[in-house]
């Protein structure tokens, strides 16, 4: 197949690029600072001579967006929110334009768009969209308010011949430089990567391969459209993921941190503490019911596999 990957230059894309590529397909990446030559230029605004990669392809990724990892202010709030919907906008134009369009289009989403809770895990049909929690931050609606304009722009797109499926994401975790994995193993490694508020906030994640393998899943899958979670199906608290963690590292304790003090943590690391204090109780329901196997189920096997990746990075 022909697969086009917009925003495909990050952590993610590159995943996906190694992945689809291993398997025989033809991969483009539509990206702002084209170096290879599969690589196409785009602004992620406008139409232009990119969009003809689009048409006659078979399927396209829509992974744009600006990094969450920032300070949540009002400028950056602002690009997260725009970068996001304009790239989704103009590529469900270039979709709608095409004479041969994709046959499913992967729509990039979040898990964030999720209630902040304890009690329960969130699935596709009984999970709480979040936005009216009472112990939970009133800026952090924002993200909530972000990934629902996301998916919004994707249903909004005039495209019949194409099937529409939104990714709702738990943060993947691979052993890239600079990712995720690589923080948290930095903290752990360091002995401080404890307990943060009490720890009871959920942990929703999923190991990069089976990320792969759920994106080749539902490229395969033609009955499958709309929302699906894509995150291990065994959540855990902050507290025993980072055990876990640091039991793959050989690092048996870790100092805690309270709430002030992963404000100050957040704030050097120019990162929000939305990140480390949601509680994302994610489960994926419709991966479950339609067969999906997961390779990497539990968080601790995990965490060991990445580990030894990690080490022999």
């Amino acid at each position: 197949m022909k697969i086009v990957i917009s925003g495909g230059s990050g952590h993610l894309g590159m995943l996906l690029d190694r992945t689809l590529t291993a398997a025989g397909h033809e991969v483009v990446i539509l990206t702002r600072r084209p170096r290879r030559e599969r690589e196409v230029g785009w602004d992620g605004e406008t139409l232009g001579r990119w969009a003809a990669e689009v048409d006659g392809s078979d399927v396209v990724v829509n992974l744009a967006g600006r990094s969450v990892n920032c300070r949540y202010t009002e400028t950056n709030r602002r690009a997260m929110m725009d970068s996001r919907i304009n790239s989704t906008r103009v590529l469900g134009e270039a979709v709608a334009a095409a004479e041969r369009p994709p046959a499913v289009w992967l729509q990039m989403s979040t898990a964030t768009i999720y209630s902040h809770r304890h009690d329960a895990p969130n699935d596709e049909r009984d999970g709480l969209i979040g936005g009216d929690e009472p112990d939970a931050p009133a800026y952090w609606r924002y993200s909530i308010e972000i990934a629902r304009a996301w998916e919004q722009a994707q249903r909004d797109a005039d495209t019949p011949h194409t099937r529409k499926v939104a990714l709702r994401t738990a943060v993947v975790l691979g052993p890239e430089r600079g990712g995720a994995l690589d923080a948290l193993s930095w903290l752990a490694r360091l002995g401080v990567g404890g307990p943060i508020a009490g720890g009871r906030q959920y942990v929703s994640w999923i190991h990069d391969r089976d990320f792969a393998r759920a994106v080749e899943f539902l490229i395969a899958r033609e009955d499958l459209c709309g929302p699906v979670n894509l995150a291990a199906p065994n959540p855990l608290p902050q507290r025993e993921f980072m055990r876990a963690l640091r039991a793959a590292w050989g690092v048996p304790l870790a100092l805690p941190a309270t709430r002030w003090m992963a404000e100050l943590g957040a704030f050097a690391l120019r990162s929000d503490t939305e990140l480390l204090l949601k509680s994302r109780r994610v489960v994926p329901g419709r991966l479950l019911e339609a067969g999906f196997d997961f390779e990497h189920p539990d968080w601790p096997a995990a965490a060991g596999n990445l580990v030894r990746r990690l080490r022999g990075r």
